[in-house]
């Protein structure tokens, strides 16, 4: 393996493990504050924690600025807002554990999307690994009864717009410079989260100081380090690959609402999750072989 992929994959691996924990401050935030209140303010600290980082390397910076950067943070803005709500607002009926294993769906769609956009041929071990989380999914899901929780469904299609994110910052992150560039999407998201939360939602101030620290977690390491490090870390990575170590962010999630939220999973839900990791790695087999 390639010295420049494995750094890559230690990074990614990193961000898998704040964005894992990430689930359980954003529960916590759930508490006190609406939800997309929580996500503007965490994505206005994402934004203000890249600004020293912007200021020491400004001569580098303005050297790497390309035409289009705008339009492509903005698009890459878009898929991620709308990732984060979805998530956020799922967040309210779900656990975190169960959030994130769920969120983890999209090392299964990413493949799919790359397969559809490139026309290429979808091996064997991606649609098995899809069955396979597929099964998991409706276990961890889907009640005895037959009915399914609201907030798994939101979670879902937080993965699916997450999945969209990750195939544009694959193709974004070699022809910008990643900071600028998470900047720029931030700063989308900050602005129609905020946007939505002045329409939706009230702004109590002693309710927000009470979530001092999931928001400065959420917003300084989940959103400004994280985000910056994902495209950094992409520029040496294939998407399938960085979506199969991103996946580790739902055992990480799991583990943190079981120490930190007292958050219990049945057989049932643990037997989903077994067999939605399983179907993470699979469908990945096959790409993982190609891209080491």
């Amino acid at each position: 393996m390639k010295l420049n992929t494995l750094k890559s994959d230690f990074i990614l691996i990193f961000v898998a493990t704040i964005w894992g924990l990430a689930f359980v401050a954003q529960r916590i935030g759930m508490d006190h504050v609406g939800p997309f209140t929580f996500n503007g303010l965490r994505f206005v600290l994402g934004c203000l924690s890249l600004l020293p980082v912007l200021f020491f390397t400004r001569k580098k910076t303005m050297q790497s600025h390309k035409q289009g950067l705008l339009k492509a943070g903005c698009v890459s803005g878009i898929f991620l807002f709308l990732g984060i709500s979805f998530q956020q607002v799922g967040l309210v009926y779900t656990t975190a554990g169960k959030a994130g294993f769920i969120t983890g769906l999209y090392v299964v769609i990413v493949p799919l999307l790359n397969l559809i956009f490139k026309q290429d041929k979808t091996a064997a071990s991606t649609w098995f690994g899809a069955i396979l989380a597929s099964i998991g999914m409706y276990l961890l899901s889907v009640t005895k009864d037959l009915s399914i929780n609201f907030g798994d469904i939101l979670i879902f299609c937080s993965a699916i717009c997450f999945a969209f994110h990750l195939v544009i910052i694959g193709r974004l992150s070699n022809r910008f410079n990643a900071t600028l560039l998470s900047l720029i999407q931030c700063m989308v998201c900050a602005l129609l989260s905020l946007g939505v939360a002045f329409v939706f939602e009230t702004f109590v101030i002693a309710d927000i100081k009470v979530v001092a620290i999931p928001l400065l977690y959420g917003g300084i390491l989940s959103v400004g380090v994280a985000y910056s490090l994902q495209i950094y870390a992409q520029k040496n990575a294939p998407t399938t690959h960085a979506a199969i170590i991103f996946s580790l962010e739902s055992v990480v999630a799991a583990i943190g609402g079981w120490i930190i939220l007292n958050e219990i999973l049945s057989g049932r839900g643990l037997t989903g999750c077994a067999l939605m990791l399983a179907g993470m790695l699979i469908s990945q087999a096959y790409t993982r072989r190609q891209s080491i």
